[in-house]
């Protein structure tokens, strides 16, 4: 009887320990977490300004000739 109480104290002991660490690698988790959707934020963010830049530029290309007119450099 005195040993399976022994033992379930150790199995408690143990239970315990493992809930321990559990909740220390889930804090540390939940930190990596944040960090992490920060830095998808500050990545979206980044791409929405490309974009625009990119469509900055787009909006400076010259016109493209008419499809029936041959092109300036072809009747050369």
């Amino acid at each position: 009887m005195i040993s399976e109480f022994q033992l379930l104290t150790q199995k408690i002991g143990k239970l315990a320990a493992l809930a321990q660490r559990l909740r220390s690698e889930n804090a540390q988790l939940r930190l990596e977490v944040a960090q992490l959707r920060s830095q998808n934020q500050e990545q979206a963010q980044r791409m929405q300004q490309a974009q625009e830049r990119v469509m900055q530029l787009i909006d400076k290309l010259p016109p493209p000739p008419p499809l029936d007119q041959p092109a300036e450099e072809e009747c050369a």
